[in-house]
């Protein structure tokens, strides 16, 4: 499994260099932050599922280069926009586009990056162009309305669990499935094959948000790569505090929203109260179980997929390792 993935990460990582370097020198303040946000490097793992849902069904994975340039420039895209509506002054341990420069040339930058992204996937093989092009094109779409969600939920009442997770299955879950199935039509699998492993990786996708939830409570700070707590100090309506909405009653129920009514400032402390309220009502272990259920439903879509039963197997091997990070 190793060497399949240094090759393909070594692969992807000489594209995108490449990529970077065709870029025009002017003007410096448009693509000199498209250069930036690239080099920052990350998981990739959205090009590199791509990648894989080529390999899958065809010997050459040059047939999915673009596809996965496209897909890598979409998501570093919505990272800098996103960024933006957030006021994140970090990504990846640097300073943001937005930081680094200034809120218009980061929007604009955006803007070129989604142009970019387009001009590649204008690159992939003109036999699959079409669905390629759909899938991309309405994948987009769904990612935006995800971040609507998202932004729509700080300030709404009344969010339900279901709610929730038609958020992350937008913003985050859509793509992964997508990556993998525009690289299935790249390697010419099926209508049937590319289903599959688009709902392998939706699912997936699904189960890896419900993870970092979970993580982000209870996972540890070092190894999480973050600060546990967030999502409490900022009370975000994330699956765990949702489900403590709803299990919570009589005087756990006035605890835990009086907590939500403490500012972040309060640190450590509302922390510390409100994952006491999560343990008495069980909600890790909740949270664990719907994570566990959406990655079982994945499982089925990839164990029904007829594919390279090589790469098929390192494809579970490479999801399985992304859940089984330190709780």
């Amino acid at each position: 499994m190793k060497e399949k993935q240094a090759s393909l990460q070594l692969y992807f990582e000489d594209a995108i260099s490449a990529y970077s370097k065709q870029l025009q020198p002017q003007p410096a303040n448009l693509y000199d932050p498209i250069r930036y946000i690239l080099a920052l490097g990350g998981k990739r793992m959205r090009p590199l599922l791509t990648l894989i849902g080529c390999k899958m069904y065809h010997d050459d994975m040059d047939r999915a280069k673009y596809a996965a340039l496209a897909i890598e420039l979409f998501h570093n895209f919505s990272l800098i926009h996103d960024d933006i509506m957030d006021n994140a002054p970090i990504r990846r341990g640097k300073p943001t586009v937005h930081e680094k420069w200034n809120s218009n040339i980061a929007i604009l930058s955006g803007d070129a990056m989604l142009v970019e992204a387009y001009k590649q996937i204008a690159k992939v093989p003109a036999g699959v162009m079409p669905r390629v092009l759909e899938t991309f094109s309405r994948t987009a779409e769904e990612v935006c309305e995800g971040q609507q969600y998202d932004m729509d939920f700080e300030t709404a009442a009344g969010v339900t669990i279901p709610d929730y997770i038609r958020m992350i299955e937008r913003k985050t879950a859509v793509l992964l499935g997508a990556a993998l199935k525009i690289g299935a039509y790249c390697g010419n699998a099926t209508e049937t094959q590319a289903d599959h492993l688009y709902e392998f990786g939706r699912t997936i996708g699904i189960a890896f948000q419900l993870h970092d939830d979970i993580l982000d409570v209870y996972g540890d700070a070092a190894q999480f790569g973050k600060q546990t707590g967030g999502d409490i100090l900022a009370n975000k309506k994330t699956f765990l505090l949702l489900k403590a909405l709803e299990r919570a009653n009589g005087y756990k129920k006035e605890e835990l929203l009086q907590w939500l009514q403490v500012p972040a400032s309060a640190g450590t402390e509302k922390v510390k109260a409100v994952t006491a309220i999560y343990d008495y009502l069980g909600i890790k272990e909740l949270a664990e179980a719907e994570s566990n259920r959406y990655y079982e439903e994945g499982i089925a879509h990839l164990d029904a997929a007829e594919a390279n039963a090589e790469w098929k197997n390192y494809l579970r091997s490479f999801t399985d390792q992304l859940m089984v990070r330190q709780q």
